[in-house]
């Protein structure tokens, strides 16, 4: 007897959703978003490049690396560009007003967001980095350069931006939170049991509770 066909599971998550982005220094776009199958596909994919990247992780002021989060931002450019080639117009049909499209959003972020601060600090970085003396640790250079600070500044407003995308995406695709993962638990004593909860200090105690 010949094998049945499997049938392909329909992608869940919501009919409808309403999208919200702040365009850092300029505005929003907003609109109702109702995702087809393609589109929700699209937005796995993107998201889990946003939630693998430093793009939507925050920079820290004394660990933060200004070069990593341009490459990343670059990177994640041109990451966008594939996913809209590869899933093609399904993912960008004609909309009514007051309407956006999975097309719509990665287009706005990529040339409203985007674009602007690569094309801006891009250059402007890697002319201090050339000044970089031989033998000076290139974060410790990084750190002294006068405009370190206001490009910290424009990083961090398209952070929200890109977070608040991947939540839009998150819905859409209609996944788990894997951009606020819970916190591993220290490892505890060999021997110890499972289940047994960790003890408790007495704030007026130097040591666990017996």
């Amino acid at each position: 007897m010949a094998e049945r066909p499997r049938r392909r599971r329909r992608r869940g998550g919501p009919a409808q959703i309403t999208a919200k982005l702040a365009i850092p220094f300029v505005g929003e776009i907003s609109g109702t978003w109702e995702p087809a199958d393609a589109e929700r596909g699209a937005a796995w994919e993107l998201y889990l490049e946003l939630v693998t990247r430093v793009s939507v992780q925050e920079l820290d002021p004394e660990d933060g690396f200004l070069r990593e989060a341009l490459s990343s931002f670059y990177s994640f450019f041109n990451t966008t560009r594939e996913i809209l080639h590869r899933y093609g117009p399904d993912v960008a049909p004609p909309l009514a007003p007051g309407h956006v499209s999975f097309g719509v959003l990665a287009v706005t972020v990529l040339n409203r967001v985007l674009r602007p601060l690569l094309a801006k600090w891009h250059p402007r970085l890697a002319a201090y980095e050339s000044g970089r003396p031989p033998g000076r640790d290139p974060v410790a250079h990084e750190r002294q350069w006068e405009h370190a600070e206001a490009l910290r500044t424009e990083i961090a407003a398209v952070r929200q931006t890109l977070v608040s995308l991947a939540r839009t995406l998150q819905k859409v695709a209609d996944v788990s939170d894997l951009i606020d993962l819970p916190t591993p638990h220290p490892p505890r004593a060999s021997g110890t049991d499972p289940s047994t909860p960790p003890p408790q200090v007495r704030e007026d105690s130097d040591g666990p509770e017996a």
